[in-house]
């Protein structure tokens, strides 16, 4: 469609034209999803949530339910409609993985195992 065809139809239903990539709806619209690059977004949203719950002090169960409840849903919107590549799934483990088992400014602690 040509550029003036498209301008003539954003101004009938009053909206305006995006070129790709752009953000819709939270998700990055004309990316390739198979690249780290697209998904940082998730990863950024993860650790500003864990920034802001390091400062507390948690029990494990709390960090366990944090960790099921809320960054477990927050990269379940992206792949309702992309497939996640290994290494960004990797991280994301990682990171929660992190929370779970206190790494912070004191050192990591250690993971008992039963």
């Amino acid at each position: 469609m040509d550029q003036v065809t498209l301008q003539r139809f954003a101004a009938i239903l009053n909206c305006d034209t995006m070129v790709p990539p752009f953000i819709y709806l939270g998700l990055p619209v004309g990316g390739t999803h198979k690249r780290s690059v697209f998904w940082n977004g998730v990863i950024e949203k993860v650790q500003a949530r864990l920034s802001r719950w390091k400062e507390r002090s948690l029990s494990m169960a709390g960090r366990i339910c944090l960790i099921r409840s809320v960054l477990s849903s927050i990269p379940l919107f992206f792949m309702s409609l992309f497939i996640m590549p290994i290494g960004v799934a990797r991280k994301l483990i990682k990171l929660q993985r992190d929370f779970l088992w206190g790494w912070g400014a004191d050192g990591k602690k250690i993971a008992w195992a039963s």
